[in-house]
């Protein structure tokens, strides 16, 4: 029985139990009232009743006076005389049927308002419920009078005081008894199923997108009713959310994959800043930068090769020099802009401005010929390189819908590629403007006025 009251007070924790259990208990003590009120009624009607009976030896002692001859006014001293002291009459009145009083004694009850049927009589019980009142109707009184009985109904009232706590009481256990049957009957049948598909939702929550599906409450017992088929649909619907979410995630991954190979070749194709731009807004992108230097490097007689091995070869040492060339050009925070066959193309000083970049490219030039020094040819030979370097303004963008790139153009892109074409083996050569920036880190040599193809003549410096 502890057990049974323990698991239903734990039950009035939950929001739904107390709802059902209230509405369970007002409704059963609503019915109960309907019941027990009208015979609350009739039992005081009887009670009445019996209270009216005392009152019939008065009625006759005044009736039998009457018919005597007596005098109306000496009707009740007669009366009077026979009521014993602990007598539960308090009072009576002679009224004539018009209302006019005759004679009363004691509590004096009121008579009638309006003249009454000879057959009428009336009963009335004051507010307090303390006194009752009873009139005996004319046709008592050859139709000439109305005598009217005060009753103390203190007894009556007391008893009826009982009779309510009784009922009330018996109301009270009645419903709490059929609420306790039906809390236990809804704990096992209903609540208890519903407080576990409420953990099984918040479990749901949790466990939706991880890798292994849980163990529901819901799922280990086999209910064949509505809850069970709101069991099965709850964790078919996990099921196939779990399955979407899984799948989800494994797209998204592979597409985080994709994007991330995506960058890397964006990012290969072109400067970060540029990539960015051109994903935010397609199309031509130019910018105009008022001094960079530009390097050209190329391998000498890079080409003949390909007449002593194989494609294979060919393109596989090209691509572990300019591979070298490429963490160099990283290390020294320059762009590497493209390559035209066994032709490196440098720029410094773009797409991010900075003050030394003609220092950088120069030191660039110069690792560069040391890495190379250590690639040999084919038939052990090393490798040569003309490296040319000049400085200037240029633009630089993105033009084109298919396999574009980030390009240079200006006078000054078109000097520094005469500076490597017309250079010397093994040699770094300058233009003025470059020697202008460095002539004081370098110990270059003055190569003199050499004749520049589409510029003319034109002082370079070699180092």
């Amino acid at each position: 029985m502890s057990g049974i009251l323990q698991s239903s007070l734990g039950l009035l924790k939950s929001r739904l139990s107390r709802r059902i259990i209230s509405s369970v208990f007002l409704s059963i003590v609503v019915i109960e009232g309907i019941i027990f009120v009208p015979s609350y009624f009739r039992r005081q009607q009887e009670k009445l009743k019996d209270l009216e009976q005392v009152s019939t030896e008065v009625l006759f002692t005044v009736k039998n006076n009457l018919m005597a001859g007596m005098a109306p006014e000496d009707i009740l001293a007669t009366a009077q005389s026979r009521i014993k002291p602990d007598s539960v009459i308090l009072g009576a009145a002679l009224y004539r049927v018009n209302g006019e009083l005759v004679d009363a004694f004691g509590e004096v009850p009121a008579g009638p308002t309006t003249a009454l049927p000879t057959q009428a009589g009336w009963h009335r019980l004051h507010n307090r419920g303390d006194r009752y009142d009873v009139a005996w109707p004319s046709a008592n009184f050859q139709d000439q009078f109305v005598f009217v009985v005060r009753l103390n109904a203190t007894g009556v009232k007391h008893e009826m005081g009982q009779y309510a706590l009784a009922i009330g009481g018996l109301v009270i256990i009645i419903s709490a008894f059929v609420t306790l049957v039906t809390v236990v009957v809804l704990e096992r049948i209903l609540i208890v199923p519903i407080l576990h598909l409420r953990d099984d939702l918040l479990i749901a929550g949790e466990a939706v997108s991880q890798e292994q599906s849980p163990n529901f409450y819901t799922t280990m017992t086999q209910r064949h009713d509505e809850l069970g088929e709101v069991a099965q649909a709850f964790n078919a619907m996990f099921q196939r959310i779990r399955q979407e979410i899984q799948e989800r995630k494994q797209a998204e991954i592979a597409l985080r994959t994709e994007q991330e190979k995506s960058e890397r070749l964006l990012l290969n194709i072109l400067p970060a800043p540029i990539a960015q731009q051109l994903k935010k807004e397609p199309g031509v992108i130019a910018s105009r930068f008022e001094e960079a230097t530009i390097l050209f490097a190329d391998i000498v007689d890079f080409t003949g090769l390909s007449y002593q091995v194989s494609a294979h070869q060919l393109v596989c040492l090209l691509n572990d020099i300019f591979s070298e060339f490429d963490g160099i050009v990283a290390s020294y925070g320059l762009e590497k802009i493209k390559t035209i066959g066994d032709a490196y193309m440098v720029a410094g000083g773009l797409p991010y401005p900075c003050a030394d970049h003609a220092a950088a490219v120069m030191a660039l030039a110069i690792a560069m010929q040391q890495a190379l020094s250590r690639f040999r040819r084919p038939d052990g030979q090393p490798f040569h390189s003309r490296i040319g370097i000049n400085t200037g303004p240029v633009v630089a963008g993105v033009i084109g819908l298919k396999k574009f790139s980030y390009d240079l153009w200006g006078d000054t892109v078109n000097v520094a590629s005469r500076m490597e074409s017309q250079g010397v083996i093994d040699r770094i050569q300058v233009s003025a403007t470059t020697y202008q920036l460095l002539q004081h880190q370098y110990p270059f040599e003055n190569r003199g006025v050499i004749e520049i193809k589409g510029r003319g003549q034109m002082q370079t410096y070699l180092y």
